[in-house]
């Protein structure tokens, strides 16, 4: 069986027999999981291996894990930064900023494979205009070269630690003062003028990048409908102009932001016919089951093939990474970055 277009969510923290059907399901591909669905690494390591034992292939499991204000799993592991301290390093020495991004980056994906999971949604790489509340700190930088260079690493990092990159938000969010989780945000600008936004992507994709999520932001110059449902941005721009080869997320289907596109099954169709592989629908299990019931879909092996490929790669024990020396050397590098900075009086 192929693994299916939708990614869906769980209700706690472990699989009740109604949602072992829904994930058997040939529409779901994958699932994502929230600080509802973890207590202690125990418990997660458990969990997923009963997620990937419903199905072969078994289904990708995911997570938002990028640190900071967006962290799913806290206690067990590492307490990471918003991606903006990153950034900071960058500015104050530029070897030292790359260098911790891949640390960073090795660290977040290190342990999510010593448990199991496949994927976590970053880095970001929207721009820092100063006006968007949502990106805010999640930003590496204000300026996409920096921007692009520490994605790079970050995506390296994840890379050598097992796990694929997806970078968000396409085409860009950084600069919309709404929040897409609650109103669509409309971006003006031509689309000349969002050449700084695509650069980060433009980099990361030279470098292999395996992922993307679009984002529910309309772009009226570009398009008439929002880039997760528009042929222009993704089937154009990114696949097209950018070359892009790798899965083509949406954001979350249950966003309000997605609204505007029609009803869950509407945004579905629009989503996939403009070339989206995965569409994640989260906190909302009506939405899911009105999918499974009637979302019309064709399967399709080449978006298929994928999303297979972000399987994770390799996996430690949780007690064999913690006692190797990569892990103890990346925690260093995280406990330094945390420190207050030394006072200096003159």
């Amino acid at each position: 069986m192929n693994l299916g277009p939708l990614m869906v969510d769980l209700q706690g923290l472990e699989l009740q027999p109604d949602e072992r059907e829904m994930l058997a399901h040939p529409l779901v591909g994958s699932v994502i999981l929230f600080a509802r669905n973890y207590a202690d690494p125990e418990q997660l390591v458990r969990l997923v291996a009963d997620i990937h034992a419903v199905r072969s292939p078994a289904l990708i499991v995911g997570v938002d894990q990028e640190g900071g204000r967006v962290q799913r799993f806290r206690s067990g592991f590492s307490l990471l930064p918003p991606m903006r301290r990153i950034g900071h390093e960058f500015d104050a020495q530029p070897k030292a900023g790359l260098a911790l991004a891949r640390e960073l980056g090795w660290l977040m994906a290190a342990e999510l494979r010593a448990h199991g999971v496949d994927l976590s949604f970053a880095p970001c790489v929207d721009l820092d205009y100063g006006v968007s509340e949502v990106i805010g700190d999640r930003s590496l930088h204000a300026r996409a070269a920096v921007v692009g260079q520490l994605a790079v690493s970050y995506m390296h990092g994840m890379r050598d630690a097992g796990m694929a990159a997806t970078a968000k938000h396409f085409p860009g969010h950084g600069a919309v003062v709404a929040d897409s989780h609650h109103a669509l945000p409309v971006d003006r600008r031509a689309l000349v003028d969002m050449e700084p936004d695509l650069a980060p992507y433009r980099l990361l994709i030279q470098n292999g990048l395996p992922g993307v999520m679009v984002a529910h932001v309309s772009y009226p110059a570009v398009d008439d409908v929002p880039a997760s449902a528009s042929g222009r941005w993704i089937r154009g721009v990114l696949r097209g102009q950018m070359h892009f080869q790798g899965v083509v997320f949406a954001d979350d289907m249950s966003m309000a932001g997605a609204a505007s596109i029609g009803g869950i099954v509407e945004r579905a169709t629009r989503a996939l016919a403009a070339g989206c592989d995965v569409l994640p629908v989260c906190n909302h299990r009506p939405s899911v089951l009105a999918l499974l019931d009637g979302l019309k879909h064709r399967p399709d092996p080449a978006s298929a093939l994928r999303l297979v490929r972000l399987r994770g790669k390799g996996q430690s024990t949780r007690a064999e990474l913690l006692a190797s020396g990569a892990w103890r050397l990346c925690r260093d590098a995280l406990d330094r970055c945390l420190k207050p900075p030394a006072l200096s009086l003159s």
